[in-house]
C-alpha cells in the first residue's frame, strides 16, 4: 500500500498541518495490516504458525522457534517440505493449509519461501506471510534468476559453471535434469552459516542436509501471494546463500514490514529469537520495535524529522500572513 500524494495548500487549517507528522511515518516503512486483525482476546484461539523450511535443511531447524511460540499458546506446524519441485513442493504445502482450520500465520525461510509465496495464493485463511532470508519471487521468476541478481551469494565463484561450485550434484538417473544438489561439506560453514556457529555444530547440520532437487530453483513461480496478503520480512545482513542485497530488493518489492538480524542465512539456527519475535508481530499484525529494525528505523526517523519541518514550516508561513493581515 503506498500513500498517495496531495498539494496542501498553506491556507488550510491547522488540523492538516498536525497530521503531517503521522502520514510522514507511516510512508516511512512498508504498510502493514490493522493493528488488532490478529489480535486475540483473553480465551481466543491463536493462529496457527506453519513453519516451512528450506534447501539444505530440514524442519528441526525451527526447534527453538517452535518451543517458544508452544509456550506462548500458539499452535504450530513444521511441514516436510519435500525439495522435489517448486510446482509440487507448492502443491503439498497448499494441500496441508487445507487442513488447518482458523487463521493462519505462514512462515517461509530460504527456499521455503518461494513455496509460501505460491501455495498461500487463494487461501483466505493466511493472514500474514513471514519471510526469513528467504526468496519472494514474482511472477514468472525462478530463484536461480534471483539468486544471481545481485552480488552476494557465495554458492558459486565461476558463473559459468553448470552446477554453483559450493554444491555436490547428485544424478538421480540418466537425465542430466534430473539431479538432486547438496553444499558441499568444506563450504556449508562459511556459505550456510557464515561462520557464526561451532565447528561441531557446523558439521552436524552439513552432514545432515536435506538436498534439493534442480528443478527447485529451474521453476518459474506461478502464483504470488504476498502481492494480496500482508508480509514481514526478516533480512539477514550476513547472508551468503542468497545473498543480503538480493534480500532487501525482494522485501521492498513485496511491501513487506521488514527487520535487519546480523546473521547468516541459516537465521533459524543461529538467531531464533529473531525469528520468533517477528512471527509474533506478524501474529498481531504490528510493526515490531523502531530498535529492531536496523535500516527501517533510520527511515523512520527521517521521516518524523522532514514531517516535523514541515509542519514547523507551515505554521511560521501562516503565523507570518495573519502578523501582516494585522498589520
Amino acid at each position: 500500500m503506498q500513500l498517495t500524494r496531495h498539494t496542501i495548500s498553506l491556507p488550510r487549517s491547522l488540523a492538516l498541518v498536525a497530521a503531517l507528522p503521522a502520514a510522514a511515518l507511516i510512508s516511512a516503512g512498508p504498510a502493514v495490516a490493522d493493528s488488532n486483525s490478529h489480535a486475540t482476546s483473553d480465551g481466543g484461539a491463536k493462529p496457527t504458525v506453519v513453519l516451512v523450511h528450506g534447501a539444505f535443511a530440514d524442519a528441526s531447524g525451527w526447534d527453538s522457534t517452535i518451543q517458544s511460540l508452544q509456550a506462548k499458546g500458539y499452535p504450530v506446524v513444521a511441514t516436510a517440505n519435500p525439495l522435489r519441485s517448486l510446482t509440487g513442493d507448492s502443491a503439498y504445502l497448499a494441500a496441508v493449509l487445507k487442513t488447518i482450520k482458523g487463521p493462519i500465520i505462514l512462515v517461509g525461510h530460504s527456499y521455503g519461501g518461494a513455496v509460501i509465496t505460491n501455495a498461500a495464493a487463494g487461501n483466505p485463511n493466511v493472514k500474514s506471510l513471514v519471510y526469513i532470508a528467504a526468496f519472494a519471487p514474482d511472477k514468472g521468476e525462478t530463484t536461480a534468476q534471483l539468486t544471481a541478481k545481485f552480488p552476494g551469494s557465495q554458492l558459486t565463484d565461476d558463473p559459468q559453471a553448470p552446477v554453483p561450485t559450493a554444491l555436490n550434484p547428485i544424478p538421480l538417473g540418466e537425465s542430466p535434469t534430473n539431479v538432486d544438489l547438496v553444499i558441499k561439506p568444506d563450504k556449508f560453514s562459511n556459505v550456510f552459516l557464515s561462520n557464526r556457529l561451532s565447528a561441531a555444530k557446523s558439521a552436524s547440520l552439513a552432514a545432515s542436509q536435506r538436498p534439493a532437487n534442480v528443478a527447485t530453483n529451474a521453476q518459474p513461480t506461478e502464483s504470488v501471494a504476498w502481492k494480496t496478503i500482508p508480509s514481514w520480512y526478516l533480512v539477514a545482513t550476513d547472508d551468503r546463500t542468497i545473498g543480503t542485497e538480493n534480500l532487501r530488493y525482494m522485501a521492498k518489492r513485496a511491501g513487506s514490514t521488514t527487520v535487519d538480524v546480523d546473521a547468516p542465512h541459516d537465521v533459524p539456527e543461529t538467531n531464533p529469537d529473531a525469528v520468533t519475535n517477528l512471527i509474533l508481530d506478524a501474529a498481531h499484525g504490528t510493526r515490531p520495535s523502531l530498535a529492531h529494525t536496523g535500516a527501517n528505523e533510520k527511515a523512520a526517523a527521517l521521516g518524523g524529522i522532514s514531517a516535523l519541518a514541515i509542519g514547523t514550516g507551515t505554521l511560521m508561513v501562516m503565523r507570518a500572513r495573519r502578523h501582516g493581515t494585522r498589520n
